[in-house]
This record gives structure tokens, sequence and C-alpha cells, in this order.
């Protein structure tokens, strides 16, 4: 049996909302999301897939998997970080996201690694 605790991860995550991009006279709000993803462990792994569970203010649910981040499939060595922004539209003005990526570690093996729930909201959208 591998031994998992040689793999650990920190997320900083920065929101931020693009009114540019947004039409909200038909319902559209377009954020932008910062991830820092921070290898903490022991070990290096590589980001090989993201799985996103996307609710907006009607709890309406939206899911998302797919290949890497970005078009990427980062290798993050310990003591490393890796990047990267991506965005996400709703149809309310405050929603959230979390989910999960699934990384490959240099021993072969596969582990997914919880991104715990973070904020999309309009400037001014919450009190």
């Amino acid at each position: 049996m591998n031994d998992l605790s040689k793999y650990q991860f920190e997320f900083l995550v920065e929101t931020c909302y693009l009114p540019e991009q947004s039409d909200e006279s038909k319902s559209s709000f377009v954020f932008s999301y910062t991830i820092e993803i921070i290898n903490v462990g022991e070990k290096s792994a590589q980001l090989i897939s993201r799985h996103w569970i996307i609710t907006d203010g009607n709890n309406t649910i939206n899911e998302v998997r797919g290949e890497g981040v970005v078009g990427q499939q980062p290798i993050i060595k310990p003591s490393r970080l890796f990047k990267y922004t991506s965005g996400c539209p709703l149809s309310t003005p405050v929603g959230t996201m979390k989910g999960s990526y699934l990384f490959l570690g240099e021993d072969g093996q596969k582990f997914e690694v919880e991104i715990p729930e973070f904020v999309l909201s309009k400037p001014h959208a919450l009190h």
C-alpha cells in the first residue's frame, strides 16, 4: 500500500467579477478565478483532471469534468506551486464552486484532492 501522506496540497483562490464580459440584462454574470496549487508534500504529482460543481444563486448545479486545467497537466514538485486563471459564467450575480483534482503521484498512484467551496459574487451582491 502506498503512503498518500507524502502528497499534500494547499489551495489559494482569488475571484473577480468581469462586468465587461457580463450582460446583466440577459442574466449573464461572468467571473474569473485564479487558483494557486501549492505542493506542501514530499513528492511530485501531476494534475491529470478536474471536476467542478458550480452552483448558482437559484441552486442550479452544473458539473464540469475535463483533463488538466487550462489545457495543461502540470507536474507540481514539492515546495513549488502552479497558478492558473480560468472563467465561469453564471445566470445569477452570486454562486459557488467546489470540486476536486485527480493527481498521478510519482509512484504511479492516482489520488483525488478536494477543493474547498469558494464564492463567486458580483461586488455588493452579498451584504
